[in-house]
């Protein structure tokens, strides 16, 4: 393989050599055919009245009129019988995006059925007759030229709607609508009569280097009409005309210096260069307009009321409309380019030759890259709104698990995606590139079974994660502890878990080192405060009390969400050596019990002091004889130790 693309890279650049020398041929051939293009001409048009037999030409112009007037007349009428569903296609809503999509739905059908109106009553008059070969031929590619024309005013009525501009799908001003509606009719129609003048002078026989001066000739005129309509185009935005501004804008005379290229590239002997130019160019304003157009057609209407509409953040309707349409305009952009070029897209079995094989190859690798980038752009966007969706509801409460659930698996998603989408790219390149990729799958087979006997561990850790991922052991933000290691869920990849400990410490863990998982983030939590009080209390008051502060707990609205179930007393817990042990219990949403433990314990201090509810604390009766003896008092001083200190914590299995 390595050895074919090395001659082919050769044969490649020995042409360019041979390319000048034909170059410089054709412009010597060029300049000695001027002087013989009246003859030529006069030549052509001997032949075309020898065909006509007789019929002048204002017979002739007489029948395209006649044709032509079958198909508006056709239109007219059709128009007439629709007067009705006209007049209730100009209420139609344009409010928000749906109804802005709705009505250029209905006014595109609208507009290709007179259309269609218009091309049954002029070619299909014309086909009820027999003609001779070039009269027909001029008949038929008139009344084509004016179907293009038609179709041109169509859809620049449908896009721009220079009299109707609440239904404009290209946002401009007006001016700038009425404009563009005139010169593009008049720049499409002269460049298909162009074409179609040359196409009746090649059937005429005219000789071909004396058609190609007349081809530059007419390309002077479409080059001089190009630049005209782009120095006097008005301002999109305020539909001003203003030559004098245009003069110091860089992209006017960068463009007016690719239409001059474009222009010149009929000197190199073929046609096929300018084509490429031309659909270059107009694929370029193609995607820049379908862009603004996208977006104005879904944006939302003005919250002021004015009933304009606003652009807003792309949604993904939004993103998926606009880059679908730029990709249709891409493909339909390049299936033109592998028409003028004169290669197809299907896989050949030996190369032609090394520049129509790379043209080939080239075409068949930008279709797969378009519409892999397509998908995966889509898939993207997709994802990222999902993961951005549920990040909002980042807390782990009962009513948010699916999304956090979603926030955890998603990211996985989109990296397999985007591997699984790349291989089938590179597949499908190189399978059109006349590579066997059967191979290539076995290999992979192989080199797949080698892998998963050297790299045990790996495996391991991967297939471990995907059962985590399934009993959905854990999410991002939870806080889970495995072993002697605990934190709060940060990232994962296919292989390992980051836990982020409270501390800021980061552990990475291998999923296949993970023992069991505690989640501490999951549902709610269950938590237990203690207090001590003296023997004297009363235990209905202090009882009556703690359920004042869950209740007022339950009212705050900074605690209220996350409360589940309120503040109150389980009872006594044990008989201390100076206090009677109270204990009470809430539920709570994970995570948020710290800052309601807190609060409560502060409640609980201000009540007790208005309630004059005493807490227990250690205290030391001295009695004796001898004050000063230091053992006494060394006694006394352990005594007090061993009553403060707290008892050893015991598991609580209520």
């Amino acid at each position: 393989m390595m050895m074919e693309g090395a001659m082919m890279m050769g044969q490649s650049m020995a042409l360019v050599p041979s390319q000048l020398r034909s170059v410089r041929g054709f412009l010597r051939a060029l300049a000695d055919a001027v002087p013989q293009v009246p003859a030529a001409l006069s030549q052509a048009g001997s032949v075309l009245r020898a065909d006509l037999a007789g019929r002048e030409p204002i017979t002739i112009g007489f029948l395209i009129l006649l044709f032509v007037g079958c198909g508006v007349g056709a239109e007219q009428l059709l128009a007439w019988a629709m007067t009705g569903f006209r007049r209730r296609l100009t209420l139609l809503p344009t409010t928000t995006a749906e109804q802005r999509l709705r009505a250029a739905g209905i006014r595109l059908s609208y507009g290709f059925l007179l259309l269609f109106a218009f091309a049954a009553g002029s070619l299909g008059v014309f086909l009820l007759f027999d003609w001779p070969q070039h009269l027909g031929r001029l008949l038929l590619l008139a009344l084509q030229l004016a179907l293009i024309v038609r179709l041109a005013l169509l859809l620049c009525r449908f896009l721009i709607a220079p009299g109707a501009p609440r239904f404009r799908i290209v946002p401009m001003a007006t001016r700038t609508a009425e404009f563009w509606f005139v010169w593009s009719a008049v720049i499409v129609g002269y460049f298909f009569a162009a074409q179609f003048a040359l196409e009746i002078l090649r059937a005429l026989a005219m000789p071909r280097i004396e058609l190609h001066v007349v081809g530059i000739g007419l390309g002077v005129g479409l080059l001089a009409l190009a630049l005209l309509i782009l120095w006097r185009a008005p301002d999109r935005e305020t539909g001003e005309r203003e030559i004098a501004a245009k003069t110091g804008d860089l992209r006017i005379w960068a463009l007016s210096f690719a239409l001059l290229v474009t222009w010149l590239l009929l000197f190199t002997g073929s046609t096929r260069p300018f084509y490429v130019a031309v659909i270059c160019l107009v694929g370029a304003a193609l995607l820049k307009n379908a862009r603004l157009a996208v977006r104005n057609l879904m944006a939302v209407p003005d919250s002021a009321g004015t009933g304009e509409p606003v652009p807003q953040e792309q949604s993904l309707k939004t993103l998926t409309i606009e880059r679908g349409v730029a990709t249709l305009i891409l493909l339909v952009g390049i299936l033109f380019l592998a028409t003028v070029l004169h290669v197809g897209l299907a896989q050949p079995k030996l190369p032609e030759t090394p520049l129509r094989w790379g043209l080939r190859a080239a075409v068949n690798f930008a279709v797969v890259v378009l519409v892999t980038l397509f998908l995966w752009r889509f898939a993207e966007a997709w994802i990222d709104r999902k993961i951005a969706a549920s990040e909002k509801h980042a807390s782990a409460g009962p009513g948010h698990g699916q999304a956090n659930r979603l926030r955890t698996m998603l990211p996985i998603l989109k990296n397999l995606l985007l591997f699984v989408l790349a291989i089938i790219a590179v597949l499908t390149v190189l399978s059109n590139l006349g590579v066997d990729i059967a191979p290539l799958l076995a290999s992979a087979g192989i080199f797949g079974i080698a892998l998963g006997f050297g790299a045990q561990t790996l495996v391991k850790d991967i297939i471990a994660g995907l059962f985590f991922f399934v009993d959905d052991a854990f999410r991002i933000g939870e806080y889970i502890e495995s072993g002697n290691i605990r934190g709060t869920v940060e990232s994962f990849s296919l292989r390992s878990l980051k836990i982020r400990h409270h501390r800021g410490a980061l552990h990475t863990v291998p999923f296949g080192s993970l023992d069991k998982i505690t989640n501490y983030s999951r549902d709610w939590v269950i938590d237990k405060l203690e207090i001590g009080v003296t023997y004297d209390t009363d235990i209905a008051k202090v009882k009556r009390i703690i359920k004042e502060i869950g209740k007022r707990l339950a009212e705050e609205p900074e605690f209220a969400p996350h409360i589940i179930e309120p503040l109150k007393m389980q009872g006594v817990d044990q008989f201390g050596d100076f206090a009677i042990k109270l204990r009470m219990k809430m539920m709570t949403k994970p995570g948020e019990q710290f800052a309601i433990r807190r609060a409560a314990y502060d409640l609980i201090k201000k009540r007790f002091a208005e309630e004059g509810v005493s807490f227990a604390f250690p205290t030391v009766t001295v009695s004796g004889h001898a004050p000063d003896d230091r053992s006494a008092r060394a006694a006394i001083a352990q005594q007090a130790m061993e009553l403060t200190r707290p008892p050893a914590a015991a598991p609580d299995t209520r």
